[in-house]
């Protein structure tokens, strides 16, 4: 029953972005209304057939309260093990802020990674909505332990440790990979959290794709034939990251914003760029790892003149 009702809703949701982009916007459901006092939760590691029941009940009180956080919170964990239809109905509920706060440039993320997956509704949905700029909500990203105190002496909570089976397959060949090119595995995998959340088939409005998001510039400057075999990829994303750490010597907020904008961005304003993109992208990745320096090979590049004359001019 809940499988028809959500068929019907799905053609109401599109009926309604069809008919003006710009009313979705005003729905009055703000944030506020919504109270925050689930009557359940779902257990960690459930399909996301039964996390997306779940969350169309709450969304709409079905034999449970209604409460729109919850159905967001529910959508979000079977958005994150990878479901197309979770991305589709949560960017729904960001471009009509129920249970979230409004954000169209999270919800044209969002229906562009169900379209990505060749989700209709959300093909459809791309037509009304910004540009993707990469702005996944923070719960997609892996989710640290809520309590550090109980990692104790063994060292900080491990951010990647809940993988699903399938990303944590692709967060192993990163992991193996990462040695070879001279780069901290998990500032490898903070990378390919944010860039892909570990998804092979992913690709963005830019035409970057696979893991690690190479545009076709990129593969083919570091030799990258198929963008879509994940080693190959893998392996083109650590070259160039390998790279941008020799080229900006050491320095991983440089070097992680360069992986987003390029580094003629980075030379250009002497810093992280300022665009919206570029500084949450580099937010996200920090949280994860948050060294601000890394060894690196002086022989692989030489360092930026950009920064080379600042430090000069300062002596």
């Amino acid at each position: 029953m809940l499988a028809v009702a959500g068929n019907a809703r799905h053609a109401a949701r599109c009926r309604r972005a069809m008919l003006g982009w710009v009313a979705v916007a005003g729905f009055t459901m703000p944030v506020g209304a919504v109270h925050g006092q689930p009557t359940a939760t779902a257990s960690a590691g459930e399909p996301p057939a039964r996390l997306i029941a779940q969350a169309l009940a709450y969304e709409h009180g079905e034999g449970v309260p209604q409460d729109q956080r919850k159905a967001a919170e529910l959508y979000c964990e079977a958005a994150r093990a990878g479901d197309p239809e979770a991305m589709f109905n949560l960017g729904w509920m960001y471009a009509n802020a129920r249970g979230v706060a409004h954000d169209e440039a999270v919800a044209a993320s969002l229906f562009a990674r169900a379209a990505s997956f060749g989700h209709a509704h959300a093909k459809q949905m791309l037509k009304f909505v910004a540009t993707d700029q990469g702005m996944i909500p923070a719960c997609l990203l892996p989710q640290p332990d809520p309590d550090p105190g109980e990692a104790g002496a063994v060292g900080p909570a491990d951010p990647f440790a809940a993988l699903p089976p399938r990303k944590k397959r692709v967060a192993d060949i990163v992991m193996q990979a990462a040695p070879t090119f001279g780069v901290d595995p998990r500032l490898a995998l903070a990378i390919v959290a944010v860039e892909s959340d570990f998804e092979p088939e992913a690709r963005s409005i830019k035409d970057a794709r696979g893991v690690m998001q190479l545009l076709s510039g990129t593969a083919a400057r570091f030799h990258v034939a198929n963008r879509m075999d994940i080693a190959a990829n893998v392996g083109g994303g650590l070259a160039y990251l390998r790279w941008l750490l020799a080229y900006y010597e050491g320095k991983v907020r440089l070097a992680v914003a360069a992986y987003n904008a390029g580094e003629a961005a980075v030379d250009k304003y002497g810093g992280v760029p300022p665009y919206r993109e570029t500084r949450d992208y580099v937010r996200r990745v920090l949280r994860l790892f948050p060294d601000e320096s890394q060894p690196y090979d002086p022989a692989i590049a030489a360092p930026s003149p950009a920064f080379a004359h600042a430090e000069s001019g300062s002596q």
